[in-house]
């Protein structure tokens, strides 16, 4: 499996927001993340094909599939740097693996094949389509919201990945999604902290022109 497609070994919690599109993944990313006062990992896919659509008039494309996945994977990697014991992530290689079986006939490079049966997370919410659609640039296939859904499910249940489905308005979707998220926290141990790490810096690093009474960080 190439490099950029794997994912580094930080002890947190990791959270993936699973499925279609329209469906509020982005939305209960946001709230989680501000709750735990942590970081969330943006869908790369949707500020790689928004330019794409704005400089080309062209939607995705077979051959930009390896390319997202490993812009999705630094994002990760990167973002899970400056989680505190907790990392959102709006989607995951798994989910670009089940795009790219809908839209292209099944077919699946095999280098994002491995990455996404190979990275782990601790859960994945399941996001129902009892939400409103909401047409944009990239967005297609309204009519095609359930079969979608279900192909979502399909993998997670063929690749025995563990999730919660989630359906209801916000409240209920976050609710619920909190009290699985403290359980996990509740039996994992050491978990990594940004803001710990930074309160731990060995003061030997601070350089030696420098008054360590006025250093401060930036």
């Amino acid at each position: 499996m190439e490099k950029k497609l794997r994912q580094q070994n930080i002890n947190l919690v990791k959270v993936v927001l699973f499925g279609p599109e329209s469906t509020g993944k982005t939305t209960l990313s946001g709230q989680l993340a501000r709750h735990y006062n942590t970081v969330w990992t943006p869908e790369f896919a949707r500020e790689y094909l928004q330019d794409k659509w704005n400089n080309e008039r062209k939607t995705c494309e077979e051959s930009d599939l390896l390319p997202i996945a490993k812009g999705q994977m630094q994002l990760e990697n990167e973002l899970g740097k400056k989680a505190d014991k907790v990392l959102i992530c709006d989607t995951d290689l798994l989910e670009t693996k089940v795009y790219s079986e809908a839209y292209y006939g099944g077919f699946v490079d095999p280098i994002l094949d491995k990455a996404a049966l190979s990275n782990t997370y601790d859960i994945y919410f399941l996001t129902y389509i009892d939400t409103p659609w909401e047409a944009d640039d990239l967005r297609d296939r309204p009519e095609q919201r359930l079969e979608m859904f279900q192909a979502f499910e399909n993998a997670l249940k063929k690749y025995n990945r563990p999730y919660i489905l989630l359906k209801g308005d916000k409240e209920t979707r976050l609710k619920k999604a909190i009290t699985i998220i403290d359980e996990l926290l509740s039996k994992k141990e050491n978990l990594y902290s940004f803001s710990n790490s930074l309160n731990d810096l060995d003061v030997n690093f601070i350089p030696k022109n420098l008054d360590s009474n006025n250093f401060s960080l930036q």
